[in-house]
């Protein structure tokens, strides 16, 4: 039996003539009346990478300001998951505040750090060495960005590592906007019963495609942004 704790509240109310009662006494009585609150759902666990303070904190060198006038000066970085039925995958990609392409990605079954450290090599083979010089890549908290591996690819790089405050998404919004719209166009809302893993992570690769190929921004003037690079001279 089931009954909305909206109305719990309101009807117990009236029946005791304007009686006013706590949340705990009428969640006694629906136990002991065998009632259960419909309508509300234990919101999902939010994945979280952190796995405490592994190595030192290289600071917060970007504070919020994600705009950046040249290509490869400002990376993003993060870590998402995407669960279906056939289990989990996760994604790891590498934006440009240039012009929010993303530059590299990878996906993965387990959040390791062969997931990322290999994003960041591919990232890293496609800029060039003068633009290294003063490239930033920030990242949140997680232990991927954290591990000696990453640290090593990033010191022989010459990449300037910079993190998010812990717990702190708006330090590194502009990522978690890309994931958002990314979920809405292409994950949420859509069946996934029958679609296995590596169909998932077709369906990724191809949306990130099109997103760097065809999708405009109006803040690119219209345009996608392989073909802002293009109206730039940038890419070819």
């Amino acid at each position: 039996m089931t009954a909305s704790t909206e109305g719990a509240a309101s009807t117990t109310s009236s029946r005791r003539g304007g009686e006013t009662i706590g949340e705990r006494r009428i969640a006694r009585i629906m136990a002991e009346e065998g009632l259960e609150a419909r309508g509300r759902t234990k919101p999902k666990r939010r994945y979280s990478s952190y796995a405490g303070e592994i190595t030192e904190h290289p600071g917060n060198k970007v504070r919020q300001d994600f705009a950046a006038g040249l290509p490869n000066f400002l990376w993003l970085t993060d870590v998402t998951q995407f669960s279906v039925p056939a289990g989990k995958l996760y994604l790891s990609p590498v934006l440009d505040c240039f012009d929010g392409s993303i530059v590299s990605w990878t996906t993965s079954t387990s959040p390791n750090a062969e997931m990322a450290n290999s994003m960041l090599e591919a990232a890293i083979r496609l800029a060039r060495p003068s633009e290294r010089a003063h490239l930033i890549i920030h990242s949140d908290c997680g232990c991927h960005y954290r591990w000696p591996g990453w640290i090593s690819i990033c010191e022989e790089a010459g990449i300037i590592r910079s993190m998010s405050r812990k717990g702190c998404s708006p330090d590194n919004s502009r990522m978690e906007g890309f994931f958002g719209t990314m979920k809405n166009e292409m994950f949420y809302g859509r069946d996934w019963e029958g679609v296995s893993l590596e169909e998932l992570g077709k369906r990724i690769d191809d949306y990130i495609e099109w997103y760097n190929t065809k999708r405009i921004r109006r803040s690119l003037g219209s345009m996608s942004p392989l073909a802002y690079r293009q109206s730039l001279a940038l890419a070819a």
